[in-house]
């Protein structure tokens, strides 16, 4: 596991860098939501990324930084090295979501498109920072990531009472953010911990085969709205022995019940979020769990303009259907 004051230190570290998003209350869903998709970049990705390469030796930088991302973690990457002054070359599969490629490309990484989805993008991008010699900076498989997204958790708990959750519940990719989460909330005194709880989609339900089954392999992945949340997780992830020890629970949806989340949160909140962060939405309207009050982390905002209105007007208008 890892130790909690490498997460006091992410805190420290990230102070100022980014903000403590803010939190508010659904009195007829019984739910909060802790708003990343406010955060810098928009989404809770750049507090991982940053805080990863904060605490890299002056050699590891001067290396030059790598990833592979569906956009959000390529931001923070992107932001990260900006700040340091550094050079960052971005993987990503070649129908990524254009507004996040362009906002990459935007904060200065050098985008890089790989044929087929985020799997081929990772094993690209770990491929080339080894042969070239640069500094790999996971999404989720690695220890100063995972404490930098366990702020989220931290900042939680500092904005709502732990004695009155009963379930804390987070979209599931790779497992950094649930794993950073859980650590955050193994703190809490006094022997009242919420259960922890993810969301996929069934469209690409890795963790969740891994949680249920012992195994990903099998597993049949078709196109998600949760575009973030998609992909193999890598073989012998850190975070797979984390998920299996701090998570109680992954449920899934279906991308018709996304879909009308994204919808219920402009209407409802006026807020505009992404596929991946609308999984936890999802699974609170659809009464997939019990337990509340419980907080849900909207993980992030980066959704193509035009496929967020037409979501909208979709579902205002009743169109579809949710059977």
């Amino acid at each position: 596991m890892i130790p909690h004051d490498w997460i006091e230190a992410a805190g420290e570290r990230l102070r100022g860098r980014v903000i403590h998003t803010p939190v508010t209350f659904d009195e007829a869903l019984g739910c909060y939501l802790k708003w990343e998709n406010q955060q810098q970049t928009g989404s809770f990705k750049l507090r991982g990324a940053l805080n990863k390469v904060l605490t890299l030796q002056p050699w590891e930088r001067e290396q030059g930084l790598v990833a592979a991302s569906a956009g959000n973690h390529g931001q923070g990457v992107a932001v990260a090295a900006r700040l340091m002054g550094l050079k960052a070359i971005v993987f990503a599969a070649e129908h990524a979501v254009p507004a996040k490629l362009e906002a990459m490309r935007a904060l200065g990484a050098e985008v890089r498109l790989v044929p087929g989805g985020y799997e081929q993008a990772e094993k690209t991008g770990i491929q080339f920072a080894a042969e070239q010699g640069m500094t790999w900076i996971s999404p989720y498989n690695d220890g100063q990531v995972i404490a930098g997204q366990a702020t989220v958790g931290v900042e939680l708990l500092q904005d709502i009472p732990a004695e009155d959750l009963e379930a804390v519940v987070v979209p599931v990719g790779g497992g950094g953010l649930i794993a950073g989460i859980g650590l955050a909330l193994q703190q809490i005194p006094g022997g009242h911990r919420p259960r922890l709880i993810g969301v996929q989609s069934e469209a690409s339900p890795y963790f969740h085969a891994l949680l249920k089954d012992g195994s990903q392999d099998g597993v049949v992945e078709t196109d998600s709205l949760a575009d973030g949340l998609a992909g193999r997780v890598e073989d012998n992830a850190i975070t797979i022995p984390m998920v299996r020890s701090l998570v109680d629970d992954i449920l899934l949806v279906r991308e018709v019940e996304i879909e009308q989340a994204v919808a219920a949160a402009w209407q409802r909140y006026g807020a505009v979020i992404e596929g991946s962060a609308a999984v936890v939405l999802a699974a609170a309207l659809a009464g997939k769990f019990s337990q509340r009050p419980a907080a849900l982390v909207i993980s992030g905002g980066n959704i193509q303009p035009q496929l967020h209105e037409q979501l909208v007007q979709r579902w205002s208008r009743g169109e579809g259907t949710s059977g």
